[in-house]
């Protein structure tokens, strides 16, 4: 992996059964989002209602899993939900599924069709390799409040992503930062599928496939390419 990703003892030992599933893309091609995105994302949904069958999205073992997890590392999962259960909220609302641009909203749809939280972090921005930490407490969030940059702190303990020049994405899912988001002009990128027991391994690897697939259609050409489990 040209990216290197981590995650530290301290995480491992708090979810044991949490497995990622890295996505390295190049040359990728986003812009605005389009008809397909939006009939993907429209898609999405109605494979959403199907999973749950009549359940809120919290009632699913794996989004219980993750509110279990929130809760462990000091969060409150009411509060500040996993990123695949707030988008499922999203999807089952009147408002339905936000469109963000292309890249987005093909992610976004591989995380409500398999109530998995997926992110994508434009690797031109990251300094350094990725860590999966709990937090000391000092490490600063650059995010943008009232729109104006704004500087945050996590609580200490709390789990996130980090790089050399400080925390990505708060409460391990929750919150990604600026400075890495895909926009319209991300041309590469990693994406992340998380997943904790008891999804199965193979479910996770079947949406990695599922997104690579999706990103070859949209960015005919790109160099992908799907990391084995971790």
């Amino acid at each position: 992996m040209t990216l290197t990703l981590t995650v530290s003892d301290e995480v491992r030992a708090l979810a044991p059964g949490f497995t990622h599933v890295a996505i390295e893309a190049y040359g990728l091609v986003n812009g605005p989002s389009t008809e397909g995105t939006s009939a993907l994302l429209d898609d999405a949904a109605r494979r959403l209602v199907v999973r749950l069958d009549g359940r809120a999205p919290h009632e699913d073992p794996h989004m219980a899993a993750w509110r279990e997890t929130y809760t462990a590392f000091g969060s409150k999962p009411s509060r500040t939900r996993n990123s695949a259960e707030a988008l499922a909220k999203r999807a089952l609302s009147d408002a339905g599924l936000p469109r963000i641009n292309v890249l987005v909203d093909v992610y976004n749809a591989i995380s409500v069709a398999h109530l998995i939280p997926v992110g994508g972090e434009d690797t031109d921005h990251i300094q350094g390799g990725m860590r999966l930490v709990r937090a000391t407490g000092e490490e600063d969030f650059v995010t943008v409040a009232g729109g104006e940059e704004a500087v945050e702190h996590p609580d200490a303990g709390e789990v996130v992503w980090r790089d050399d020049a400080g925390v990505t994405c708060r409460r391990w899912n929750w919150r990604q930062g600026p400075r890495t988001r895909l926009t319209e002009e991300s041309a590469s990128a990693v994406f992340l599928l998380e997943s904790l027991a008891p999804m199965p391994v193979a479910d996770v690897e079947r949406a990695g496939a599922e997104l690579a697939e999706l990103l070859e259609k949209f960015s005919p050409g790109a160099r992908i390419t799907v990391h084995a489990p971790e």
